[in-house]
């Protein structure tokens, strides 16, 4: 996924230097307010121990940059290329939960009761898309996503588990008004999807946690400036 940023920007890069007065560049800012539905599970000593789904709200603040590519031919000049960046993390909160420690093979019926706290961070969310002119003020969008999960929690039980990066998918729709300066404002509605994973604790190879995935939807405002 980094190559491809890197070579989006490059391409974005090429095609600014190389054009003449109107750039067809698009530069600004955005926030964004949304909800979250994320269902996991653990698997502790290779049995299904707890599943749970969870719901959050969050908010992100991101910048942008965009190339529209009018110098394609027919319906292809209405696309837009651009890249999305969200600078700061997105934290999901704690969940906690109480259960008996498995490991505790001798003496099973005084397993200790432990309290194990799980949290993640969500780093460098970046956003590739094309957006496409239904009419001067009505656009789609559509993307891929990246993200980093950086695991921050407590497990008592004595399990724990590394970082994982993740892949998923984004569609919505806007709209847009420009003034005649070029400063724009825009709206809009975006689902958000990202593919689920499965890691195993560090500490202990029987012991999984598997994220099935995110769904998100989400409202975002951005003003920008069109050279």
């Amino acid at each position: 996924m980094k190559k491809i940023i890197i070579l989006t920007l490059f391409v974005l890069s090429q095609l600014t230097f190389s054009a003449s007065a109107e750039l067809g560049v698009n530069i600004g800012v955005s926030a964004q307010v949304g909800s979250a539905e994320a269902t996991g599970s653990e698997s502790e000593n290779s049995s299904v121990t707890n599943s749970e789904t969870e719901e959050l709200l969050f908010g992100t603040g991101s910048f942008f940059i965009e190339k529209t590519l009018g110098f394609l031919p027919g319906p292809l000049a209405r696309l837009t290329l651009g890249y999305d960046y969200v600078p700061h993390d997105i934290g999901t909160g704690t969940a906690t939960n109480t259960r008996q420690d498995l490991g505790a093979k001798a003496n099973a019926g005084k397993r200790e009761v432990k309290e194990n706290n799980v949290s993640a961070n969500f780093e460098d969310l970046n956003t590739l898309y094309l957006t496409f002119n239904l009419t001067d003020w009505l656009y789609l969008k559509a993307g891929t996503v990246s993200v980093d999960a950086i695991s921050t929690e407590s497990l008592q039980t004595g399990s724990a588990y590394g970082n994982a990066s993740l892949d998923g998918e984004v569609y919505g729709f806007g709209i847009s008004q420009s003034t005649d300066n070029g400063i724009f404002f825009r709206a809009e509605y975006n689902v958000m999807d990202i593919d689920g994973v499965t890691l195993t604790s560090t500490t202990n190879s029987d012991n999984t946690v598997t994220l099935d995935g995110i769904d998100t939807e989400s409202v975002r405002a951005s003003i920008g400036k069109s050279f």
